[in-house]
């Protein structure tokens, strides 16, 4: 089988395909071959910028996140049988509860990922694929879809008359749009694009900002909000945590759910004053998947493809990803 190694730092000339022997499960493993997988800022992180705050071994199998057909049992599997199409929590053993320490290990990352023609993986791992979904839709659930999940929901059940921040049009953002007006909130989302902006409100967004048009867009947040600020921010950028925070009411909850803008420059005053719980965000349990994939068949939603990349060309997906030109998620296809 072939599958994509990368390394810590390397760059795109460091994904290096590789053809070795096809793995055998071992007990309470189940063998599956990879349909698709898709793209995150993590995998830019590891293989581009050199830093990620999780252990990246050598070598590792690249991807986080896919969807595959189960083909074969190890003994003592009893939760999946052959033909069964799913997707992996990154973090094999977070199965409920906080994120600690002991539940560290990652696909993609300490873990050989999902870019490869088959993987091993725990059965305990693998949650059902929602069966409305096409095989590049579900292999956004497991860090871009409950990601958003995770955002959009840590700081408890959402009323109907809260308001949720959602910043860019990235996979976690159009995500985490969509999650939010399906248990029935209402969306502002920011962009820099007025073409973008029409698109996000065919998703649903009640209202779009142009925050390079308005620098200070939490201050036209708040317009929007009647002066108040919104229930939930889902902030994705990092530097922009300053105007988020202006964003957000009092007693209000910014989930954080990684730096992809650089480092933010944040006054501690700005926080207090805030009066805002400030919460990093890190993906999500199996128990979350689960949820997140029923919400996802429930509401019968689609995750956003912005465009599909054959395993051949997985170089060309990771540069397409790096421009920051795609509206919504990057995938590569492997067995059809």
């Amino acid at each position: 089988m072939k599958r994509y190694v990368m390394n810590m730092g390397s760059g795109l000339q460091g994904l290096r395909l590789q053809e070795v022997a096809r793995p055998v499960p071992g007990p309470s493993e189940v063998l599956v071959r990879v349909r698709a997988v898709s793209l995150n800022f993590r995998e830019i992180s590891i293989l581009v910028h050199g830093r990620y705050p999780l252990p990246v071994k050598p070598d590792v199998v690249a991807v986080a996140a896919g969807v595959g057909e189960v083909v074969e049992a190890g003994a003592g599997v009893d939760r999946l049988r052959p033909g069964e199409r799913v997707v992996a929590s990154i973090f094999p053993r977070w199965l409920d509860g906080p994120f600690r320490g002991e539940v560290i290990d990652q696909l993609g990352g300490s873990l050989d990922g999902m870019l490869s023609e088959y993987v091993c993986l725990p059965q305990q791992a693998l949650v059902p694929a929602p069966s409305h979904l096409s095989d590049e839709e579900a292999a956004t659930l497991p860090c871009a879809g409950l990601t958003a999940w995770h955002a959009v929901t840590a700081a408890g059940a959402m009323g109907g008359h809260e308001t949720v921040l959602t910043l860019g049009s990235g996979p976690v953002s159009l995500f985490a749009l969509q999650l939010a007006k399906a248990l029935g909130a209402k969306v502002i989302a920011t962009t820099s694009d007025d073409g973008k902006a029409a698109r996000l409100r065919a998703l649903g967004a009640d209202h779009v900002v142009n925050y390079r048009a308005q620098p200070e867009w939490g201050d036209q947040v708040r317009v929007l909000t009647e002066g108040v600020g919104v229930d939930r921010v889902v902030e994705v950028a990092g530097a922009s945590l300053a105007q988020s925070l202006r964003a957000t009411r009092l007693g209000g909850h910014v989930s954080l759910v990684g730096t992809r803008g650089g480092p933010a420059q944040v006054d501690v005053a700005a926080i207090f004053g805030a009066g805002a719980t400030v919460r990093p965000i890190a993906v999500g349990s199996r128990m979350q998947l689960e949820a997140m994939a029923e919400a996802v068949a429930r509401h019968h939603l689609h995750p956003v493809i912005d465009r599909v990349f054959p395993f051949g060309q997985a170089p060309e997906a990771f540069a397409h990803y790096l421009s920051g030109a795609n509206f919504g998620n990057v995938v590569i296809r492997l067995h059809p």
